[in-house]
């Protein structure tokens, strides 16, 4: 018994790549959007906070979208939201970016705590505990 003998494939020739009126190679159409309309973004840094203006998604929302939104009801840093969402900080700029569009989110500057502590305050506490 012979085993059975592979056929070859023929070589499919590659489409044509789309021409311009000059004759020169065009531009592929592309399949993605980087930003919105505008190609502007928001200013974001990774401390910016992030809270939902509302508590649903909409319909029209991206599992993405949808995903930010819940995660949101409580103030939450973009670089946490990048991380829970497993996203880089790029693509979480461009979903913040429709979501603010959109006024479905709300973004805030961080809380800035006091740089250093009242240096009686941490003298009294050590004065307390060396009593101990």
């Amino acid at each position: 018994m012979t085993p059975p003998q592979r056929q070859r494939r023929d070589i499919v020739p590659e489409p044509p790549t789309p021409q311009d009126g000059d004759g020169k190679p065009g531009n592929p159409e592309r399949m993605y959007v980087v930003a919105g309309p505008d190609g502007e973004r928001a200013e974001l840094d990774l401390v910016t906070l992030i809270v939902a203006r509302a508590t649903d998604p909409p319909p029209s929302a991206s599992p993405e979208q949808a995903a930010l939104l819940r995660l949101c009801a409580a103030p939450l840093s973009v670089a946490e939201l990048s991380a829970y969402l497993h996203l880089p900080f790029s693509a979480m700029g461009v979903l913040l970016t429709e979501l603010l569009t959109a006024e479905l989110v709300q973004a805030r500057a961080p809380i800035v705590r006091k740089a250093r502590s009242d240096r009686s305050l941490l003298e009294a506490v050590m004065n307390g505990l060396q009593r101990l």
